[in-house]
């Protein structure tokens, strides 16, 4: 009996929303994770890309626990020779929450071409609102 290989033609993809609202963020990136990878589908093929499209709401409330507020810091490179920068992720929190849960997402996807084609199904927004009524999005709570 021959093995059955998933066609990119045979993927269906779905909309998720989630609250992360309380939620801790460590655990919340692995579930939203998981949804990018489809590792939850009968059909799932770690070659290929059989996720679903994931909206994450609350971003600002999300909770990070122990120490990791004040003593984690986050890097990034101009380019240019000097061009180093550090933030910590308390003044990360307070200007741009959704760019912490999206690195701790990012982190938890393949490091290659599959991970970054992942990675453009996420939408992160820090309130409670978002665009993408259109898409009937259901509703998950983790």
């Amino acid at each position: 009996m021959p093995t059955h290989v998933t066609k990119p033609s045979e993927i269906e993809r779905r909309h998720y929303v989630i609250d992360a609202d309380g939620q801790i963020l460590g655990r919340l990136a692995t579930r939203v994770a998981s949804l990018l990878r489809g590792k939850g589908k009968v059909y799932y093929s770690p070659h290929l890309d059989t996720g679903d499209f994931v909206i994450v709401l609350n971003a600002a409330k999300v909770k990070v626990t122990g120490k990791k507020i004040q003593t984690k810091t986050y890097f990034s490179h101009s380019g240019y020779p000097g061009g180093a920068r550090y933030l910590s992720a308390s003044k990360l929190m307070k200007t741009r929450p959704q760019e912490v849960v999206k690195r701790a997402i990012k982190g938890m996807l393949p490091k290659n071409k599959l991970g970054r084609k992942m990675l453009k199904k996420l939408r992160v927004y820090g309130g409670p609102e978002h665009p993408h009524q259109a898409q009937k999005p259901e509703s998950i709570g983790l």
